[in-house]
């Protein structure tokens, strides 16, 4: 792991500029474009911000955690790191792709690597049409919002709306309304990977929906088409024994 070239990037959390330096002293730095491993410091949501910048790219994301939840990283710990990135295990993971068509006509594209939402954007709830490769499932849902998460994004918004958690490596989505007013009882669908999600947007101009990818979002979406990008893809790594499966599984666990 010597010869690996590792760069680091902090977000503005308390203290993670601060740790950056101490670790670049320790262990050296190079810039991003140069490492063959990059190194967060912060929160998940600088690991999805790298990850993005880093799509496509074979170059696997190590995360520390000095933010809030930390999902997506590892501990904290400025000792042996090296020897901790020789042991590490590398997931692939691939995004999903949001195309979207606004009231104007216009189409807009991103990649999510948590999930695709959608929600209301006035007072009004959203009603919404879902159709799963080409056939209707779901006529009209009457709601905040749904959502589509993959795996490494099931523990994230997904989980907070009550969705089920996906191991990493499960050829599955999480489909996931966000507070269902009608059907009621209705919490949502797990569906295999390669589906194609249709959501329409019902009464578009009395009821306004927004949709984002990760935060990319869209204003005024009148049709959304989701599905998982095997064309693209980015390499998260994980102390040796603490993968994404483990945390996956253990969080399944919390009371």
């Amino acid at each position: 792991m010597s010869d690996k070239k590792i760069a680091i990037l902090s977000s503005d959390v308390t203290g993670a500029s601060e740790a950056a330096r101490r670790l670049e002293k320790k262990y050296g730095g190079v810039a991003p474009e140069e490492a063959d491993i990059v190194i967060t410091l912060g929160g998940d949501g600088l690991m999805l911000q790298t990850l993005h910048r880093f799509m496509d790219k074979d170059v696997p994301i190590y995360g520390m955690n000095l933010g809030s939840i930390g999902f997506l990283m590892n501990e904290y710990n400025e000792e042996n790191l090296l020897q901790r990135l020789a042991k590490a295990e590398v997931t692939r993971i691939h995004p999903l792709h949001m195309e979207v068509v606004d009231t104007c006509g216009n189409s807009h594209n991103a990649l999510a690597i948590n999930e695709v939402s959608l929600l209301r954007q006035t007072h009004q709830t959203a009603k919404l049409r879902i159709s799963i490769d080409g056939k209707t499932r779901m006529e009209e849902l009457i709601c905040d919002g749904v959502m589509v998460a993959t795996p490494a994004g099931s523990t994230a918004y997904n989980l907070s709306a009550q969705g089920p958690i996906l191991p990493i490596n499960t050829p599955l989505l999480a489909l996931t309304p966000i507070s269902p007013f009608r059907p009621r009882r209705w919490r949502g669908a797990i569906l295999p990977h390669q589906a194609r999600v249709t959501i329409t947007v019902l009464e578009a101009k009395k009821r306004p929906v927004s949709a984002t990818a990760d935060t990319k979002e869209t204003r005024n979406a009148l049709g959304v088409t989701i599905r998982e990008d095997k064309n693209h893809s980015a390499l998260m790594m994980f102390d040796e024994g603490h993968n994404l499966d483990e945390r996956i599984l253990r969080e399944q666990f919390l009371y």
